[in-house]
């Protein structure tokens, strides 16, 4: 095990800049998750952290080397890859012992290895198959065996649930994160899907465009967001957004005006903007409570989806054009063209500065 530093990490193809400075920390034993959409970097991140891609400038430290310039045998990691690329004429336990062998290390210590990882893994049974004879799931888990048997400082993950269906994703999900607990290793891992980042990482690193815009607990992330594009990023239905403006400052926080949300009072710090300055409100789908019909909200209803234990339902707020979401925990029924009451808590409204995207500060954090 060891800890893995990333420092001024860039990556360019030519004149094109893929990774454009990322700095990471990350520790010992921790379990951290590479999320952000499609082309923005956090795959090639990881390939260069595993040696497959090289790195442009900058410095990647597993333990105390410096590693950026080593060959990926030379690092002491261990990669799982979306493809389980298993030798298909190998059994699983040949398939399992096969880069212990070319390292010529003892039969006794391969097998010993070999029978520990399978015992890990639950893939005891399967020793003696060829990889067309097992399930998706058991493939996936003998490519995982294979990285565990080489006793990695660090475990890389890319994409390795990809494969799956829905179901067999959430079990071997969760086989993951309790492989990390038995081992204890550091383990770094990218996926496109943020409901994954946010069950399995103990830190979540979201990446935009080759840059991280927030490196955080999945609890940072969705309720301290650093800015826009994480607040909308993370979380599932997305935050909704309402364009607004400040009407007025003291020192007790922003009155804000929007079309739909109507005038509130926030506790937030004005930073650098002044009176008349747009920004955007976020709320959570979550986080609008049906209300009495005295409140000035109204949510205006296209159409709803229950699936018994909870309900969305899908329209805008009166007033704006922007299509919202709002999530009910429970099953309710919505007609197209109702008009439904809603408030937030203040506790649950975001705040961004509309013209950067950088979320403005809460004053209790402030202080």
């Amino acid at each position: 095990m060891a800890a893995l530093e990333l420092a001024g990490v860039t990556k360019d193809f030519g004149e094109t800049k893929i990774i454009k400075g990322v700095d990471l920390a990350i520790r010992d034993g921790e379990f951290v998750v590479f999320v952000g959409p499609s082309g923005c970097g956090k795959s090639t991140l990881l390939r260069m952290i595993s040696g497959l891609e090289t790195v442009s400038a900058g410095e990647i430290r597993i333990g105390a080397r410096d590693v950026a310039k080593l060959g990926p045998a030379e690092r002491k990691i261990a990669m799982v890859f979306q493809s389980y690329a298993l030798y298909p004429h190998m059994t699983v336990a040949k398939n399992l012992s096969f880069g212990l062998e070319n390292l010529r290390l003892p039969r006794s210590e391969i097998d010993a290895k070999v029978q520990e990882a399978a015992r890990i893994l639950a893939i005891e049974p399967y020793l003696e198959r060829r990889p067309k004879e097992l399930s998706g799931g058991q493939r996936q888990r003998v490519a995982i065996g294979r990285a565990i048997v080489r006793d990695p400082d660090v475990f890389l993950f890319d994409e390795p649930l990809s494969n799956l269906d829905a179901a067999l994703r959430v079990q071997t999900r969760a086989e993951i994160i309790q492989l990390h607990r038995r081992l204890k290793s550091t383990m770094v891992y990218v996926t496109h899907d943020q409901i994954e980042a946010m069950t399995m990482a103990d830190r979540i690193a979201v990446l935009n465009a080759g840059q991280v815009e927030q490196f955080g607990t999945p609890e940072e992330l969705f309720q301290r967001p650093a800015n826009r594009f994480v607040a909308t990023f993370i979380g599932s239905p997305r935050m909704n957004i309402f364009a607004g403006a400040i009407s007025a400052i003291d020192g007790t926080g922003l009155s804000v005006s929007a079309a739909g949300v109507g005038d509130l009072r926030l506790p937030y710090a004005p930073g650098a903007l002044a009176v008349g300055a747009a920004v955007d409100i976020g709320i959570r789908p979550q986080h609008f409570r049906l209300a009495g019909e005295d409140v000035a909200a109204r949510f205006l209803v296209d159409y709803a989806e229950s699936i018994g234990t909870e309900t969305y339902v899908y329209g805008k707020l009166d007033g704006t054009s922007a299509d919202a979401i709002l999530h009910l925990p429970e099953h309710r029924h919505f007609k197209s063209g109702d008009r439904v009451p809603v408030s937030t808590p203040n506790d649950f409204i975001h705040l961004f500065d509309q013209a950067t995207g950088k979320a403005l500060t809460r004053l209790e954090q402030a202080n």
